[in-house]
């Protein structure tokens, strides 16, 4: 039996699906992005298997450490060096790290993405 073509409307939706597709979570945008500089703790950069250091920032909490990582903070640029990240992929990778030193903290709501976001901006200007 023979395959039918598809059609233009469904090739259009399947390119928009496409482009248009699920932010990376976090532990992705971490292997992708942040091992580079959180593996190795290069420009001192909490490392991965410093749990002295992560509880401390566990404690100072998203409101601190997401508006931080999308603007940059000491040696660290904005998004971690990867301008191509989403606010959302960064607030994720964020999360994850921190829950993986003792942080219990939900996948971040887009609400809170734009709140930081606007924090971020904030931070720039100063």
């Amino acid at each position: 039996m023979p395959f039918a073509k598809p059609s233009f409307a469904t090739a259009l939706t399947l390119a928009s699906t496409a482009l248009f597709a699920a932010d990376k979570p976090g532990a992705q945008v971490y292997n992708e992005t942040c091992i580079v500089c959180h593996h190795t703790g290069i420009l001192h950069a909490p490392r991965m298997n410093d749990d002295k250091r992560w509880h401390k920032l566990v404690k100072e909490g998203l409101d601190e450490l997401v508006p931080a990582a999308l603007a940059g903070i000491r040696h660290m640029p904005p998004k971690g060096g990867n301008p191509n990240l989403s606010d959302q992929e960064v607030a994720n990778a964020v999360v994850w790290m921190v829950n993986q030193h003792g942080g219990q903290f939900a996948p971040p709501s887009p609400e809170q993405v734009k709140t930081w976001r606007a924090q971020a901006d904030r931070r720039k200007k100063h």
